[in-house]
């Protein structure tokens, strides 16, 4: 897609003001990074105190009418009867073969109001599968573009939200219903940073109405871009899609089996991913940690003791917390937690050890 086709945000504007630099992301022209420190210190930011993101690139799409629970849960990986009304679950919309069309945060309203936020690029897919694939009386809405999606990350996240009179109190992985100077919005407390947080979904004709509010509430908010929203989930080991999961990597390979409704009768492509479990996949994805202070990126090989390839790195950064590289990669499931494998960076190659992540103490269910 070329940057003239890039959609926009509707809180463009504001990051144009706030120095913003802007990079493609998922077929939208999102800021990276910020005039007045850049990643590392949007990082720091999000640990320390509170940093704000615009994400409201992120698909959205509503399942709504009789018999859109079970719907949802006879295509969606994980179960839905796990959870009540008021909460959220990380599920995934598989392929027959077991592959990954897209992971995503379902938000359930009731038994007839399902919403969906899957990744940006991935939204048209998702909405179309779930669609096609509805009974008589479910109807599945893209809502893509019709949101703004404000994440405020951060140990003083709640303290900011209350300052805005906003709900603070529930649990991880729910919501509550709210308003705030007669702009309707859901107050989410999810996110992808490992840090306590909230993801406010409001209209989007109002997207510049809450972000001002939320820098009015705390001054020292930092507004924080793309590039430190993923230092931020790679310290956590959470997966990213076209890296760690993908119609070609299952979710079995990437370790996610949390999100699988085992105990169900069915969902998309339970059948491979059962008799791949069963089987053993062939490649596992592990967490790496630099010895040295080499930086990985992704499509570093990675190799054993004696140079053969085991594995490849699927996402490779300088972690900001610990100031080293760290890593997830697919490997030979041979490969142990304690472990010293090698990356090949450039010419030459780098002892990195296998952890268990995250690579840092999450602060998100505090």
């Amino acid at each position: 897609m070329s940057d003239a086709a890039l959609r926009r945000s509707p809180l463009h504007d504001a990051h144009v003001e706030s120095g913003a630099k802007f990079a493609p992301f998922g077929g939208w022209e999102m800021p990276l990074e910020y005039d007045g420190g850049g990643v590392v210190a949007e990082h720091h930011a999000v640990r320390d105190h509170v940093g704000v993101f615009d994400v409201s690139h992120l698909g959205a799409a509503r399942i709504v009418g009789a018999g859109a629970l079970e719907h949802a849960n006879r295509v969606l990986s994980n179960d839905l009867a796990k959870i009540v009304d008021g909460k959220a679950q990380y599920t995934m919309l598989c392929t027959p073969e077991g592959g990954v069309v897209d992971d995503m945060i379902i938000y359930r309203f009731g038994d007839e109001e399902l919403f969906v936020i899957p990744n940006a690029a991935n939204n048209a897919e998702v909405v179309r599968l779930l669609a096609d694939e509805a009974p008589e009386g479910v109807e599945v809405v893209n809502e893509h573009g019709k949101h703004a999606i404000i994440a405020v990350q951060g140990p003083n996240s709640p303290a900011l939200l209350e300052k805005m009179g906003l709900p603070t109190d529930h649990e991880y992985m729910s919501f509550a219903r709210a308003e705030l100077d007669g702009v309707p919005l859901t107050v989410c407390r999810t996110g992808y940073t490992g840090e306590k947080g909230y993801e406010l979904v409001a209209p989007a004709e109002h997207a510049r109405k809450l972000w001002d509010a939320v820098f009015a509430a705390d001054p020292e908010a930092v507004a924080a871009g793309l590039g430190a929203r993923d230092t931020l989930r790679t310290e956590m080991g959470y997966p990213l899609h076209g890296n760690e999961i993908s119609t070609d990597i299952t979710p079995v390979e990437a370790r996610l089996g949390f999100a699988l409704g085992w105990r169900k009768p069915e969902f998309r492509g339970h059948e491979a991913l059962r008799a791949l479990k069963e089987k053993g996949p062939e490649r596992i994805s592990r967490a790496l940690r630099a010895v040295g202070r080499a930086i990985p990126r992704p499509g570093m090989a990675v190799l054993d003791a004696d140079g053969n390839e085991i594995g490849v790195v699927t996402s490779g950064t300088f972690s900001p917390t610990l100031k080293q590289g760290i890593a997830l990669a697919l490997v030979s499931p041979g490969v142990q937690l304690g472990d010293t494998v090698q990356v090949q960076v450039r010419r030459r190659t780098e002892p990195f050890e296998v952890v268990k992540p995250p690579f840092v103490e999450p602060g998100v269910s505090s």
